[in-house]
């Protein structure tokens, strides 16, 4: 006869242990609940403080707004700058620019990465030029973009695209490489062709890399058009910032900043989410790193 006690300690009938339980597993696929709405929380909460601080600097400390404008001053600017039938060309420029820069690292800086990582002897070879390129401030660039391309968009084009080409390079070549010698020779000797080999094994291994290097690239385009826009430029919120700035106009200088930082976290955004629904199998989008 089976007693309480023998089935609260789900023992089998044929002396074997019971399956182990993985203490470490968690809801979610690896993640709890409580982490996956964390940035839902944590994200409002930190706006409502730099809000409350930034008021208590303005009104309290005394801070004058010709330094640091209202936050209420800020939004009032904001709405100006909607107001303002110019802007939407302005913002149209800037994510133009933006997005032609960084399809163009994406596909120079994969092909580039794929070539470095899979020819040794190559990387060696031009590892000085690229680790030279590499640590010349990219903002000296913009006066010779400029005698080169006038004030047109594709100085600020290229300048975005320079930015963004490294880290999706260097992630790339790293991609390449860290695929196992020893599972190319699996996929050799079961007789997979080279596309079989790329298709099942190569791009899989690669593409979180890929995704890694774009999610830095898209913010590095962003910086590197409103730099050239900033520097050289007669249209985009880089020259918004400029024009807010010899005007003295603090409040719309900040308004300008602040729809910096949103249209760079909506680029951002998109991009993850592509990284979510080409690679949903992999960690980083499983547990949310």
């Amino acid at each position: 006869m089976t007693t309480s006690l023998d089935r609260d300690t789900d023992t089998r009938t044929d002396g074997a242990p019971p399956p182990p339980v993985d203490a470490d597993a968690t809801p979610a696929e690896g993640e709890s609940p409580w982490m996956r709405r964390l940035p839902w929380v944590s994200g409002p909460l930190m706006l409502v403080a730099l809000l409350g601080i930034w008021q208590f600097a303005v009104s309290v400390v005394g801070v004058s707004e010709f330094i640091l404008p209202a936050p209420a001053a800020v939004v009032g600017a904001l709405g100006d700058l909607f107001a303002d039938p110019e802007i939407g060309s302005h913002i149209g420029v800037t994510l133009f620019e933006v997005l032609a820069g960084f399809g163009i690292a994406l596909v120079v800086g994969v092909a580039v990465g794929a070539t470095l990582g899979r020819i040794a002897w190559l990387q060696r070879a031009v590892q000085p030029a690229l680790v030279a390129l590499q640590v010349v401030p990219k903002v000296a660039f913009v006066p010779i973009f400029v005698i080169w391309f006038g004030f047109g968009p594709t100085s600020k084009i290229i300048m975005a695209a320079l930015l963004a080409f490294f880290p999706i390079m260097l992630n790339v070549m790293l991609g390449v490489r860290s695929v196992d010698r020893g599972h190319r020779d699996v996929m050799r000797g079961l007789g997979a062709s080279k596309w079989a080999t790329f298709r099942d094994m190569e791009l899989p291994t690669t593409l979180p890399y890929v995704f890694a290097g774009a999610e830095v690239a898209i913010v590095f385009s962003v910086i590197g058009a409103i730099v050239g826009e900033y520097l050289g430029g007669s249209q985009g919120l880089g020259y918004l910032v400029v024009s807010s700035l010899n005007a003295l106009d603090a409040p719309r200088l900040f308004a300008v900043i602040v729809l910096l930082a949103v249209l760079g976290s909506l680029l951002y955004v998109a991009v993850t989410t592509v990284k979510k629904v080409v690679i949903p199998w992999h960690d980083s989008v499983r547990t949310g790193v």
